[in-house]
């Protein structure tokens, strides 16, 4: 089935089934960032450098959910003249290598209403959404609306979840459950909770789809131990995002950094 016949739940399903690595390696680039075009040639760099599937941060000028380093390359794109709009025009334009999955702050999405959005991004070719600060109560009528759609609603699961929550979560889990390897906003960290592979299996026996891990994963060395931890996705982001920021040359410096995080998950 060509990516032109799929939903956006089944591209994300494929990828996860074809990456032909120990996990899907899923880096995080903030739509806009520094530019839009600059941001086009960022995500090109991640589909060239060896990634699965890309997760698309729309900027937000309160985004809970994000550290320092994201926090400030959302500004910098806001301050550029991002849009959502502008967003996922490169959204479309990545989606025709790989599935894209977007990330926005509830706000965005409600102010326009759940149908007129995802009606949005099915026009441009988005396979699946996060909304970090949406609650679990109030998921199920955009659940619905992405159900109807082929679009993957994934949601976000953390260390602390209770055994009830996480199968609530879980059995809502569309495309793959976003599991949130420490307490606190993304970043890079030191080292990975030695906990890790118990917060995952607790995610794996909660859903029937894939579980991926993020947040503070900035290293090959860091996502390859996420993968022998049981984790079928490993999603990188303030790494990326901060090689972008400090580089003359940012689509060529995330190649690189992609480039070796694939390799080490192969």
């Amino acid at each position: 089935m060509s990516s032109l016949t799929q939903t956006g739940a089944e591209r994300i399903a494929q990828a996860f089934a074809d990456s032909g690595k120990r996990a899907a390696l899923m880096p995080y680039m903030m739509g806009g960032f520094p530019t839009l075009e600059a941001s086009l040639a960022i995500g090109e760099a991640y589909a060239d450098g060896g990634a699965d599937l890309i997760e698309l941060g729309v900027p937000f000028s309160d985004p809970l959910a994000d550290g320092p380093v994201i926090h400030a390359a959302g500004t910098q794109a806001l301050a550029a003249g991002a849009t959502l709009a502008g967003v996922l025009e490169v959204g479309r334009r990545l989606s025709a290598r790989l599935p894209v999955v977007l990330m926005a702050y509830a706000n965005l999405v409600c102010v326009r209403g759940f149908e007129p959005f995802a009606d949005l991004l099915v026009e441009h070719g988005i396979s699946g959404l996060i909304v970090p600060d949406l609650p679990l109560e109030e998921g199920p009528e955009l659940l619905e609306v992405c159900d109807a759609r082929g679009l993957a609603l994934v949601p976000l699961v953390a260390p602390t979840s209770s055994d009830e929550r996480l199968a609530r979560i879980g059995a809502r889990a569309r495309g793959f459950l976003y599991t949130v390897s420490v307490v606190g906003t993304t970043g890079e960290r030191a080292a990975l909770d030695d906990r890790l592979g118990t917060v995952l299996a607790r995610a794996k026996a909660a859903t029937a789809v894939p579980v991926a891990v993020g947040f503070g994963i900035g290293t090959p060395e860091q996502a390859a131990d996420a993968a022998a931890a049981g984790a079928a996705g490993v999603i990188v982001g303030s790494r990326l995002v901060r090689a972008a920021a400090e580089a003359d040359d940012p689509a060529a410096e995330v190649r690189a950094v992609v480039s070796a995080m694939a390799d080490a998950l192969r």
